[in-house]
């Protein structure tokens, strides 16, 4: 594609700032204050019931975020071979600063859950960060943010989620099932030929996509990476029109669904935590307490410490204009790990209701105070001058 062609998703993500982090968080809070008047019942009931044999929240986290993650993996793939990740100079500073994000988080995850095999298996939770929130957090303050600011963020965010997915597959994929993984490895195998031979037909890529996602979710690997290894396959080039290639035109289609109805739905379906009957130590149980520090401190040490070192090896430079403040500013936003942890954290803790509360108590926890005080240290390092060291 030639460079006037039209913007990414990414790109439009990050001139329209805020908008799908606030009716994310407007979902969350409702789901909070649903979750906890006389209307509980039908809440959990409406979730709990069954429709086509699976339940309306088997349906939202199974069926509705596989189209996330196909969001997601357009969005590697687009920025992988033309965008911001496109060349290892550009990836290099963000790549350390996820790694980091990753690492530390798992490690004091780990520090509070060591003793009990149970909650150990959630050392992920705290790893994702939503890049949703974050660039709406960072959003606030406007255009007193250096913009190459908010490209690390965004690139930081993506190899975020290309690392979560890997996860997912790696270790929260159990009972195989061998023919139906067959199936599901067939129909990738027949889109990467429809991509080679040059099929730009998006209705053909979709229709074989959904065949994918049920022969995916009867394999035992998480439906949802369906959507990934769909949105993979999906040609970023070889259209023979002056249309845009398939995979941005899907990608600028879905972008609004996802951002402003699918994981506003998946935040309101998951982050209702009923407080009936729940006493205070909850707060200080262990996968609360690691979750919420894996975010809010984890996150900060590991992004923070990874970027920093980068920078002094001279293996990567700061991002154009911005301070040390302002990059810790944005290594505290990582902390912020809505969508993806609270996703994790059901894939972790399958059918342990309670355990799935200490995960979505720590998630609000850590999220909402890593977002406060990100937000307020770069409220006071936009003041200083970009130069500052």
């Amino acid at each position: 594609m030639s460079s006037h062609q039209s913007p990414s998703s990414l790109r439009r993500l990050l001139a329209s700032d805020a908008g799908g982090g606030i009716v994310l968080m407007a979902a969350a809070a409702i789901a909070l204050v649903v979750a906890n008047s006389a209307a509980s019942t039908v809440y959990f009931g409406t979730l709990q019931a069954y429709v086509g044999g699976l339940s309306v929240l088997h349906w939202i986290n199974d069926g509705l975020m596989a189209i996330f993650f196909m969001m997601v993996g357009l969005e590697i793939k687009r920025e992988f071979i033309q965008g911001q990740l496109a060349t290892w100079p550009r990836r290099v500073l963000p790549a350390f600063a996820a790694l980091g994000g990753m690492i530390v988080p798992a490690l004091v995850y780990v520090a509070f859950n060591a003793g009990s095999a149970e909650t150990l298996r959630g050392w992920a939770i705290p790893t994702a960060t939503d890049i949703a929130f974050a660039l709406g957090a960072l959003a606030v303050l406007g255009s007193r943010v250096p913009p190459s600011l908010k490209v690390f963020l965004a690139a930081l965010a993506i190899l975020d989620d290309l690392a979560a997915v890997s996860i997912i597959a790696i270790f929260y994929t159990d009972h195989l099932a061998p023919l139906w993984l067959a199936a599901a490895a067939a129909t990738i195998a027949l889109l990467v030929v429809l991509n080679l031979r040059g099929a730009t037909r998006l209705s053909i890529y979709l229709a074989i996509g959904a065949l994918l996602w049920v022969f995916t979710l009867k394999s035992g690997v998480h439906a949802t990476l369906a959507g990934v290894a769909l949105a993979l396959t999906i040609p970023l080039s070889g259209a023979k029109t002056a249309r845009p290639a398939p995979l941005i035109r899907l990608e600028h289609g879905i972008q609004p669904w996802v951002a402003y109805l699918i994981v506003p739905i998946f935040g309101f379906a998951n982050a209702g935590v009923s407080f009936s009957g729940m006493t205070w130590s909850i707060l200080w149980a262990p996968v609360t307490i690691g979750v919420a520090a894996g975010l809010f401190v984890g996150k900060q040490v590991g992004v923070f410490v990874a970027t920093w070192i980068a920078v002094r090896l001279k293996l990567a430079v700061r991002p154009d204009g911005a301070s040390w403040p302002q990059l810790y500013g944005v290594a505290l936003l990582c902390g912020i790990g809505f969508t993806m942890s609270l996703f994790i954290g059901l894939l972790a803790f399958p059918g342990a209701a309670l355990l799935q509360d200490e995960v979505k108590v720590g998630v609000l926890l850590g999220s909402a105070s890593a977002g406060l005080l990100g937000v307020l240290v770069l409220a006071v390092a936009t003041r200083a001058r970009p130069s500052q060291r």
